[in-house]
């Protein structure tokens, strides 16, 4: 089995690196990406690891982006860059940004339930920005939520209306993929279902900008798969899955491998990278 989308504590992932790897090969998974958002950091730990239990490590990350046109988020993946010093410092910005957001979210939650800031910064620890499951695991440590994902997530985070929700642009989309081209990296949407992408991966597909597509992921129906296969055939895109694993964190059931990239799709995407 091939993964190539999770996510661990160095971001919004609830396991570390090893355990991942070692539950990976528990299911059979052969070749694993982990890809943190915004950080490569862990990529020389996973490999090591990956050499210990028998799991092929691929380097991944995934990139946050802005839709300038639509003033949506997208996120692009990026696979076995090599020259990957070339995206450190948009990573950086990123992380910067999530830094900012995740403590302006702090202070408005703060204002409604006595929870404490350090109470949330104990959860992020290792990890190089703030997320909303990690201020939602100091309300769950404080009883005043259940679950990550319940009525208090909707009333505080929903993207919509959430009364502690803060939103930021990310670099430009064009932007993150052109220097994804330039560490000479395969540029993959990661599921476009998920924040209504569509228009854009179709422009991006017409101009030549992206490489492929993440079609097997829990947030697209089986109608909207295959929707998404026929544009990746059109325009001869690679077509990957991932379980978009975090764990604890998880928006919905998703465990390692429950969504995964065929043999021949993933010989396709080492192909685009010259391997």
């Amino acid at each position: 089995m091939i993964d190539l989308h999770c996510h661990s504590t160095l971001s919004d992932g609830s396991l570390g690196i090893e355990e991942i790897i070692r539950q990976a090969a528990r299911v059979g998974i052969t070749t694993l990406s982990i890809t943190d958002h915004d950080t490569l950091s862990g990529y020389s730990r996973a490999r090591f690891l990956g050499e210990k239990y028998g799991v092929n490590i691929v380097q991944g990350v995934e990139m946050s982006a802005w839709d300038t046109k639509r003033q949506a988020k997208v996120h692009i993946l990026c696979y076995l860059p090599q020259k990957p010093d070339r995206l450190e410092m948009l990573c950086l910005k990123s992380r910067e940004i999530r830094r900012e957001v995740g403590n302006e979210m702090i202070e408005k939650v703060k204002a409604q339930y006595p929870i404490t800031t350090d109470s949330v910064l104990r959860h992020c620890k290792g990890c190089e920005s703030i997320f909303k499951v990690h201020i939602m695991r100091a309300l769950i440590d404080y009883g005043y939520a259940l679950e990550f994902y319940g009525d208090l997530d909707a009333k505080l985070f929903h993207p919509q209306n959430g009364s502690c929700i803060v939103n930021r642009a990310y670099p430009d989309v064009m932007h993150v993929v052109n220097l994804i081209r330039a560490s000479h990296g395969v540029a993959v949407m990661a599921h476009p279902m998920l924040y209504h992408n569509m228009e854009l991966l179709e422009e991006l597909a017409a101009e030549g900008k992206i490489d492929g597509v993440e079609v097997d992921h829990y947030s697209a129906s089986p109608k909207e798969r295959e929707q998404l296969r026929q544009m990746a055939a059109r325009y001869d895109l690679i077509v990957t899955g991932g379980s978009d694993f975090h764990g604890l964190y998880n928006q919905k059931p998703s465990h390692l491998g429950a969504n995964t990239t065929t043999e021949e799709e993933f010989a396709r995407l080492l192909a685009r990278n010259g391997q």
